[in-house]
């Protein structure tokens, strides 16, 4: 795997979104960028991954990426991720339930001039929406 998209992908998950570190997207992202996040949103361009991150930050302020596995081939590379956070915003049309929650989740990250280009991230929904329902 190119240690580039490595570190692509570590910039991506530790900087980015662990730490809502938004100052890093003209170094790892194109301008163009798509993302299709977990939740079924669909953005594009730094603008939309912004709102994106905003949105999942108001439900799960505390909201933590760890990286289980990266596989990387060419211009491709895949991460398998397990999430966690505390359910602190409304989500889904669920009021704020305080509780902590962990789900797995995979992405699969397209590269285009040493840079992410595309982003198409699968969640564990329905784990998620079970913890966030149960008694």
């Amino acid at each position: 795997m190119s240690a580039r998209n490595r570190q692509l992908i570590e910039t991506w998950y530790y900087r980015m979104w662990n730490q809502w570190d938004t100052s890093v997207f003209p170094e790892i992202l194109t301008e163009d960028i798509q993302l299709r996040g977990s939740l079924g949103n669909v953005v594009e361009g730094h603008q939309g991954v912004s709102q994106y991150m905003d949105y999942i930050r108001a439900a799960f302020p505390d909201f933590h990426n760890a990286i289980e596995q990266i596989i990387s081939e060419a211009d491709q590379a895949f991460a398998r991720l397990t999430y966690t956070g505390t359910h602190r915003g409304t989500i889904f049309g669920i009021e704020p339930t305080g509780r902590k929650v962990t789900y797995a989740g995979a992405a699969v990250f397209t590269f285009r001039n040493d840079r992410i280009a595309e982003v198409w991230v699968l969640g564990d929904i329905y784990n998620l929406l079970q913890q966030l329902r149960s008694e």
